[in-house]
């Protein structure tokens, strides 16, 4: 089949793609940072030493996403994607601040909690659906999901080397200053979005929560954040024990994994969207979750056959996490795209925050396999109802002349 011509991305698409993929960036990467480090902290706090606590500390930031999602979503149809997104900044800074200087694990739960009540997504990705053609959405998605794993990578690197420099406060600080400085981004560099039909009433929710496409995608994110919060719970101790590797090291794990994730997922997601052959690479990537979960629960006794599986994770997890967004802001109906994409952004906080209690209660009380079997039923359940789910067809819309 030979390839449609090339209808390239203009200046101002691709402007709108770098500069959102740096907020999330920006925001992800204090997020990021306090993973590896965060548990050795903990023991030097009031009540650090319960496992519980500690769980609640990482985890808080994604109830109270999830919580607050849709409104954020809702509220950015309503009243405009920027201004929606400077306010959930602000108020994720503060909670920065608010961990930064806690004295005690309840003081550092208080302030994710502050964080995760900055629920920027929804808006952060309605706004790239605003700025974007639907023929190049993928592709901003794609430098969005990108971003995110990149920054995971640096990390991964940095936090140990941080946390010995400038301590957890330290890093907590850094958080609330990367976040002033994507508030700067959305003011002065993110372009003006153009206006779209708004209508932000319950019946846009009745239409999203009804829209059985819709509920295949939402039910897919929930799954792939459960499989990736319960993997964090398992894999760090795996590579200690089985795969003799310490903390300060297991970065040399992480970001090849990630960098060879990268190189697959690219060009996968140019070639679907060249050849109209998005449905088979999100199901084949379906596929590859569940064989990662089998490998890791069967194969998964040595550092190579870890890092093998990981590698394959992040092949799968970076595909999906590009295309489902862009998915999403094409199937929503215009006027609630914002409300689609806070019920979608909502069900990933919640497998988020599923994975960490769900993965450390059947690791505690059943075993590292009861771990990977559960993965291994979600992705089954996915995959057949990704393998029924239509892909929508491009409405062709275009910018604005001053956009082009």
């Amino acid at each position: 089949m030979s390839a449609p011509p090339v209808d390239r991305m203009s200046s101002e698409e691709k402007r709108a793609g770098i500069s959102l993929a740096a907020v999330f960036a920006f925001r992800m990467l204090g997020l990021f940072l306090i993973l590896p480090v965060f548990a050795i902290y903990a023991q030097d706090l009031p009540s650090g030493h319960d496992v519980a606590l500690v769980g609640i500390a990482l985890g808080a930031y994604g109830l109270t996403q999830s919580f607050l999602q849709i409104a954020y979503g809702a509220a950015s149809d309503r009243f405009g994607r920027k201004p929606v997104i400077v306010f959930g900044l602000l108020l994720f800074a503060v909670g920065s601040f608010v961990a930064a200087f806690a004295g005690d694990i309840y003081g550092v739960i208080a302030g994710r909690v502050l964080q995760g009540a900055g629920a920027i997504s929804a808006a952060v990705t309605a706004l790239a659906a605003d700025l974007t053609r639907e023929q190049h959405l993928t592709k901003v998605m794609a430098m969005i999901g990108s971003s995110i794993g990149m920054v995971f990578a640096v990390s991964m690197v940095a936090a140990p080397l941080l946390y010995v420099r400038i301590g957890m406060p330290g890093i907590f600080s850094l958080t609330g200053v990367l976040a002033l400085v994507a508030i700067y981004i959305v003011l002065k560099v993110v372009p003006v979005a153009p206006a779209v039909p708004r209508q932000p009433t319950w019946q846009s929710f009745v239409e999203v929560l009804a829209n059985r496409q819709l509920l295949r995608l939402n039910f897919g994110v929930f799954a792939l954040h459960l499989m990736l919060t319960a993997m964090w719970v398992l894999l760090p101790s795996q590579l200690i024990t089985t795969g003799g590797l310490p903390v300060a090291e297991h970065w040399h794990v992480y970001l090849p994994a990630l960098i060879l994730s990268f190189l697959v997922m690219v060009p996968a997601i140019i070639a679907a969207e060249r050849y109209g052959r998005m449905k088979l690479v999100f199901n084949i990537a379906v596929l590859l979750l569940l064989v990662v979960q089998v490998g890791f629960g069967l194969f998964s006794g040595g550092l190579y056959w870890l890092a093998f599986w990981l590698t394959l994770f992040f092949i799968a997890f970076n595909i999906l996490e590009a295309t489902q967004p862009s998915l999403i802001s094409r199937i929503a109906p215009p006027h609630a795209k914002g409300a689609a994409l806070g019920v979608y952004n909502t069900t990933q906080a919640l497998g988020l925050f599923a994975g960490g209690v769900l993965g450390g209660a059947l690791a505690k009380h059943v075993g590292a396999g009861a771990v990977w079997g559960c993965g291994a039923l979600l992705t089954v359940i996915w995959l057949s109802l990704s393998t029924t789910m239509s892909m929508p067809a491009l409405r062709n819309r275009q910018l604005p002349a001053q956009a082009l």
